[in-house]
């Protein structure tokens, strides 16, 4: 039984098994997508070591990836529908494979951020061609299942990512982390050319580049002004961003309602399944993307693990999405959409709330449990909602509806990263100021507020500072971890508490399996 809650026109689906080979094809090119982004999350010390990277620098060598990917999805989905999918696929794939050579040749900061933003782009049509693809290829009957196995490729991709990395890393140079890409992308392409069957929109007419055009810079600025503002500061360029992407989604909003055949038909987001199920993207993959990446940072710098061990120990988060994907697979034909994905965003909820516990003395024991339920969360509510968002969308614009469904989840990810690390560093600068203020010259202190490997940094200095000693250093570590430990905390609970309200939104947004608004069209 689908879980798909609108009424889309039918799609020719694959003649043979042979589309369950495609489905793999399309997993792998997913795969490398998201292990761009959590394989730097071990691999940023060695780079920060290298490159001599500022907070800033760090910040831009992850994003320079991140906004070109939001910004471009639905243009570039769409572009796919029009010309070819499974072209759009081959091509993305090779140009994130260029960007990954570069990225793991090159020694300067700009030039990492460079091919961090070429990799953005072959991204930002990988994604949407995957869903796309999927969705033309798959009868409905088997749709569900299939893009049930494309979310547990999302959620296995954030767990592998760092593990991989951690390997890499134990003989090679950060550059690895990059190169492991380019062998997976040659596969994939081999793969698209040989299994994957060819599709394109039928009779689809022009393309909208006015609103394609406006698309770009309001995701665009948004996504920067997400990024900067609360890491940097509300200074000129933010709230330029801030204003100027308000203003392009009116005109966006505006262009749209009038033109005969739109990018994205604005009316959509009036149908409760469409705008629950973004919404529940969103909020979700706000609290996943926000917690993991903390996590992550107190496995390494409180708790002392390598990147390797790093990577092994988020591999149960990995298993808990299968678990959850199994789950989903009966639950969500039985419950429906709304009570599937309510459920898995209230374990979301839990999982974040949980890290609210953590004090200077957790260990890896104490995140565990966050990890299982956030994996099992992914697993459960992120697969209907997603069929729920692409059986919205006609045959003529399947790359439009992975657009939009892969937008509001990096939109949510990237919120979700710059908002709650804000908020992290913060409380931790507060408490680190509190604990060890009166025994740091200014410099020194200002240093260790800015994150938690400063503060360790610092303490290294300390250590071989012949006036203080090993005592001032030892009590400095501990008051950085006791820091970094509140931080969590305290972030986790603010974390744990938008997720909260995201799913009473969501809850109230999606209608019931007997509600009228599932017959919408």
């Amino acid at each position: 039984m689908p879980l798909l809650t609108g009424t889309p026109v039918d799609r020719q689906a694959a003649p043979s098994a042979r589309r369950w080979w495609a489905l793999g094809v399309l997993c792998l090119s997913l795969l490398i997508v998201v292990m761009a982004n959590t394989s730097l999350i071990v691999a940023a010390p060695d780079m920060t070591r290298d490159l001599d990277l500022s907070s800033s620098d760090l910040q831009w060598v992850i994003d320079g990836y991140t906004v070109p990917y939001a910004a471009l999805m639905l243009v570039l989905g769409a572009i796919g529908d029009k010309y070819s999918r499974r072209g759009a696929l081959v091509a993305g794939l090779l140009v994130f494979a260029a960007g990954s050579v570069a990225g793991s040749l090159v020694d300067r900061t700009e030039l990492v951020v460079a091919a961090r933003a070429v990799m953005g782009v072959g991204a930002a049509v990988v994604m949407p061609a995957t869903l796309s693809l999927l969705v033309a290829t798959f009868p409905r009957a088997e749709r569900a299942r299939a893009i049930t196995a494309w979310t547990a490729t999302s959620g296995l991709a954030i767990a592998v990512g760092p593990l991989v990395a951690g390997w890499l890393l134990e003989d090679h140079s950060w550059g690895s982390t990059f190169l492991i890409n380019v062998p997976i992308a040659v596969v994939a392409v081999i793969g698209a050319l040989t299994l994957v069957p060819p599709s394109r929109a039928a009779d689809m007419g022009r393309i909208d580049y006015a609103g394609g055009l406006l698309s770009i810079v309001s995701v665009g600025c948004l996504v920067y002004a997400v990024i900067e503002g609360p890491h940097f500061g509300w200074g000129t360029g933010p709230v330029t961003a801030a204003v100027v992407a308000g203003a392009g989604l009116v005109a966006f909003t505006l262009w749209e309602l009038r033109h005969p055949q739109p990018m994205l038909d604005v009316r959509r987001f009036a149908r409760r399944p469409f705008s629950g199920s973004m919404i529940a993207v969103l909020f979700f993959f706000f609290g996943a993307f926000g917690s993991i990446y903390y996590a992550t940072q107190y496995l390494q710098f409180v708790l002392g693990y390598g990147a390797l061990e790093t990577g092994v120990r988020l591999l149960p988060l990995a298993g808990a999405v299968f678990a959850g994907a199994a789950v989903t697979g009966r639950l969500a034909p039985k419950a429906g959409v709304r009570i599937t994905v309510g459920t898995g965003m209230a374990v979301g909820t839990v999982a974040v709330l949980l890290l609210a516990l953590v004090d200077k003395g957790a260990d890896y024991g104490d995140f565990l449990p966050s990890l299982l339920l956030l994996g099992f969360a992914i697993g459960l509510s992120v697969s209907p909602a997603t069929d729920t968002i692409m059986g919205s969308f006609p045959e003529s614009q399947l790359g439009v509806g992975g657009g939009a469904n892969d937008t509001s989840l990096e939109l949510g990810g990237s919120l979700g990263i710059a908002v709650l690390g804000s908020l992290l560093g913060t409380a931790y600068a507060d408490r680190l100021g509190s604990l060890a203020g009166g025994r740091l010259p200014g410099g020194a202190l200002d240093a260790a507020e800015e994150s938690v490997g400063g503060g360790l940094a610092v303490a290294e200095q300390v250590a071989r500072d012949p006036s203080a000693g090993p005592a001032q250093a030892r009590a400095l570590v501990d008051a950085v971890h006791e820091s970094f430990a509140h931080g969590v905390a305290r972030t986790s609970l603010i974390g744990g508490i938008v997720m909260a309200v995201g799913t009473l939104i969501v809850l109230l947004v999606l209608p019931g399996r007997k509600d009228p608004a599932l017959r919408d069209g």
